[in-house]
């Protein structure tokens, strides 16, 4: 999700020069070597593919995106262009995505982080969305596995602020909206003092959407929203490939934010799809020599390795209606303060999610910290909110077997990783992918089973201040793609894979 730019470069810059960078990294247990160590970006050859460089877009010559030496991309399913299957404009800020095998094709699933004002409401046909009011979504594009050819559709319509998601092993796409504001309250995400306040929907939201990968052209319907998996500022799902347990981050800019859970209460591997009427649970740590869960902010002052237990604390009241007029910041907080009132751990601005193994891999965008009693690096998102994380971001595992939390990494400065957004396994199972989400520069990551990070790609346009999102592989580890958010694009990447860390 792109922030509201309330960090500053030059603040960060500060930071780093104040002598930050050189902090250790923590162990990823079980799938990361112990007693790793954070390394320079250039270590061992840049994770071996080597520094990148300029490389044109196999589309039209322009260059986008700075690669490691013998990769190549082409960009396709770009904003305001037309859909192919239908009479619909493609809409902007791609964000989170899942690549499906389909045949001899690919087919992804992309979210379209889209939301009021909007004048125009919905995209695609009105009368199949959820809210005509709600200008944010899904398409779907079945490509050649490089991107020779496209097509293309909408595959929901009607939700608003659909940021990440994460895909199912039955297939489907569950997409999340990343603002509760609905026609109950009637109150816009705030970005200025000009914004309007009446929103004019129609329904209520912050809810999780499942679509299928099956969905093709003409086949749209109306969501359904699952409404007991919470309402609040849903941000990427991961799925727990022995039980169906959907595992949910959330991404609250001005208050601290949780990781839940939703147990369907059906077998979605029998019925492939979720169903509403489950049971939503956040997650609480449990101290050394404490008997339940305690609230504790594992944002900051937490040394990389530290591991704890858990409990799962159940919310009685996953979907409230809001007082009309309620602020964003204010209706985003309500479930998870059920939860916080009853020992929740607080963690800064929950993003990325993947699952390896039954393990849950997680990262708080702007937890660590603090930093040498230097000035945070993010100011508070809003006037009269207090703000919440000062960091460069961390990463965090769960392991559901164990039911143990630990944090594996945590980022000393910007030049090792900064503000990491999605994020996923890669496909040979030797590093995660991190998307970053910063001011200027913005790159995909790895980070190595031994604490390593280096560089995938940077994005070569305005400065680097767009974001990426939605990296995702298809069947093996041949084709990359990715979204840039704000510019609207999507990339197929492709390369000597086998050459580096992933």
């Amino acid at each position: 999700m792109s922030t509201i730019d309330r960090r500053t470069f030059l603040r960060r810059s500060a930071i780093v020069a104040a002598g930050t960078i050189g902090a250790t990294a923590g162990p990823f247990s079980g799938l990361i070597a112990r007693n790793a160590m954070a390394a320079p970006k250039t270590a061992a050859n840049n994770g071996g593919y080597g520094p990148l460089g300029p490389v044109p877009d196999l589309r039209d010559g322009e260059i986008r995106l700075w690669l490691p030496q013998d990769f190549q991309y082409r960009s396709f399913g770009v904003r305001n262009t037309p859909l192919t299957e239908e009479s619909t404009i493609t809409p902007g800020r791609h964000d989170g995505m899942a690549a499906f095998q389909w045949g001899n094709k690919i087919r992804l699933v992309r979210n379209h982080e889209q939301t009021q004002p909007n004048p125009v409401g919905s995209f695609g046909d009105s009368s199949k969305a959820y809210d005509d009011r709600a200008p944010g979504g899904t398409t779907t594009l079945e490509i050649t596995p490089y991107a020779e050819e496209v097509e293309s559709w909408v595959s929901l319509n009607g939700t608003t602020f659909n940021c990440a998601g994460g895909e199912t092993p039955w297939k489907t796409w569950l997409t999340c909206e990343e603002t509760p504001n609905g026609v109950d309250q009637q109150r816009s995400f705030l970005i200025g003092p000009d914004d309007p306040d009446d929103l004019t929907y129609t329904q209520k939201h912050g809810y999780l959407f499942e679509v299928p990968a099956s969905r093709g052209p003409g086949e749209l319907e109306v969501a359904e929203p699952i409404r007991m998996a919470g309402r609040f500022a849903h941000e990427a799902v991961a799925v727990d490939p022995a039980t169906g347990i959907v595992y949910m981050t959330e991404d609250d800019f001005a208050y601290a934010s949780g990781l839940f859970r939703y147990i369907p209460p059906n077998n979605p591997f029998k019925d492939k799809r979720i169903e509403d009427g489950g049971r939503l649970e956040v997650l609480g740590v449990i101290p050394k020599g404490a008997g339940g869960p305690v609230t504790m902010d594992l944002h900051t002052n937490q040394v990389p390795g530290t591991t704890y237990r858990v409990a799962w604390i159940r919310i009685e009241d996953p979907d409230p209606a809001f007082a009309p007029g309620l602020s964003n910041d204010e209706a985003a907080r309500i479930v998870y303060q059920e939860g916080e009132s009853k020992g929740a751990a607080r963690f800064s601005r929950l993003e990325g999610i993947a699952e390896w193994g039954r393990r849950i891999f997680f990262v708080s965008t702007e937890g660590g910290g603090p930093f040498n009693g230097s000035p945070p690096p993010n100011s508070p998102p809003f006037p009269g909110s207090a703000g919440f994380g000062e960091g460069y971001g961390q990463v965090w595992m769960y392991d559901t077997r164990t039911e143990k939390l630990t944090l594996i990494f945590e980022s000393p400065g910007p030049d090792v990783l900064d503000s990491p957004d999605n994020v996923i396994v890669s496909p040979r199972r030797k590093s995660l992918m991190i998307c970053e989400d910063s001011p200027l520069g913005n790159k995909i990551r790895g980070l190595t089973r031994n604490g390593l990070v280096f560089d995938l790609a940077l994005n070569a346009l305005a400065s680097g201040a767009d974001e990426f999102a939605g990296v995702t592989f298809a069947q093996g580890p041949k084709v990359m793609y990715a979204n840039m958010q704000s510019n609207g694009i999507t990339y197929a990447i492709w390369g000597p894979w086998s050459r580096g860390k992933l």
